[in-house]
């Protein structure tokens, strides 16, 4: 017991914290994104929606590491985007956290998307007659009708994203590389630990990651539920 408690005062926690601060920041960006392209694909029909969903879903079912040699395709140093955006913008993806949450952003955001335009097809449509009827906007229609209907689907697809960009490894590893204390992740740590034989430290990193997920999923599993009962009595 007195190893274990030693074993967390003098471990480099900082794996997890660049970890949660990616999952944090790809999830927010996700959940905008997703909502947005989910209107956009629920107004498309036939082939172009066909196609506009391939796309938006195609980073769910590619190998990790495939997104990331695209991603270094696109945003390398000598590339002409990658070039254009630290030249002009000042901007550095390769080997930055800038490309930590990029990777992240790409990884998660199929899960937002998906679980955003389901929760939006399972919309009753009534009401959304009913607020055209009342002479409502469509825009309003949608923030003020569709995205509270929808909320618990959101924010299912909102936990799944930050999970997802949490644990995310591939693309990272090959976008924003493995620097200690700015992009190295938890999933990079545990990877190199278990390679050195250290499974304790392992096993400390993994436990810490778990019950971080495990608390988050619950609280906005709760936040779901009183969602779905405000929607039942709205």
């Amino acid at each position: 017991m007195d190893q274990i408690i030693d074993l967390v005062y003098k471990l480099d926690w900082s794996p997890l914290w660049t970890s949660l601060k990616t999952g944090a920041v790809a999830a927010a960006v996700s959940f905008f994104l997703g909502i947005f392209a989910a209107r956009c694909a629920m107004g498309a029909s036939g082939v172009k929606k066909a196609v506009l969903d391939g796309m938006l879903t195609l980073p769910m079912v590619l190998p990790p590491t495939a997104v990331g040699f695209f991603l270094l395709l696109l945003f390398g140093r000598y590339r002409p985007l990658g070039r254009f955006l630290y030249e002009y913008c000042g901007i550095r993806v390769v080997q930055s956290w800038t490309g930590c949450i990029l990777a992240a952003v790409v990884i998660a955001f199929p899960l937002m998307y998906r679980n955003a335009r389901a929760a939006f097809e399972q919309v009753d449509r009534n009401l959304v007659y009913a607020g055209r009827t009342l002479g409502m906007t469509e825009t309003a229609i949608f923030f003020k009708v569709v995205i509270p209907c929808a909320a618990p689907g959101l924010a299912s697809g909102t936990v799944l994203a930050f999970a997802r960009a949490m644990g995310e490894y591939g693309a990272t590893s090959m976008l924003a590389g493995n620097i200690p204390g700015k992009t190295a992740t938890i999933s990079q740590k545990i990877a190199m630990v278990i390679q050195d034989g250290d499974h304790l430290t392992a096993g400390a990193l993994a436990a810490a990651a778990a019950g971080i997920a495990f608390v988050l999923i619950v609280l906005l599993n709760l936040l779901a539920g009183r969602a779905r009962k405000q929607v039942k009595r709205w």
